[in-house]
């Protein structure tokens, strides 16, 4: 069993098992009180006036609670991650990544624009960590792939 597990890790692509790894050691890392969730959260004042950049990854890496919503985020992002980069980036791993830079840098823009937008300022300042976003991007780009194979 434990073979198994290592080879289908092994087998994974490596932006795909690089994303996986992160994600699961921040939100195990968190869930042991190891790193503190408010130091991974995407908090702009933090961001602009302390330099505190790494806030802009690190709240794609953290899945909030290990329940089975996380399980569920994990199975969706090893899924569709894997399957977008060996099948619609095969053999282009710098434009997978690419990919995934452009979606987060969207989602984080949106978060920082929406944030100043005066009546819908609230609703932003919510949103703090960007995860579920970014994995809902995979797999939407996936499926708007597999519909564009069928009808168009």
């Amino acid at each position: 069993m434990a073979q198994a597990v290592e080879d289908w890790y092994k087998q994974m692509p490596i932006i795909t098992r690089t994303y996986l790894t992160a994600a699961i050691v921040t939100t195990v890392g968190c869930s042991l009180d190891i790193i503190s969730p408010f130091n991974l959260c995407l908090h702009p004042t933090l961001v602009v006036k302390h330099y505190q950049f790494w806030r802009l990854i690190t709240n794609f890496l953290f899945f909030r609670k290990m329940d089975l919503d996380f399980l569920f985020h994990m199975f969706f992002l090893a899924r569709y991650c894997k399957l977008l980069e060996e099948n619609s980036f095969r053999g282009r791993t710098a434009d997978f990544l690419y990919m995934l830079l452009f979606g987060a840098t969207f989602l984080t823009g949106t978060v920082l624009i929406g944030g100043m937008i005066p009546y819908l300022s609230e609703s932003f300042a919510k949103i703090i960590f960007l995860s579920n976003s970014l994995t809902l991007m995979m797999v939407s780009f996936h499926l708007f792939k597999l519909l564009k194979l069928f009808y168009w």
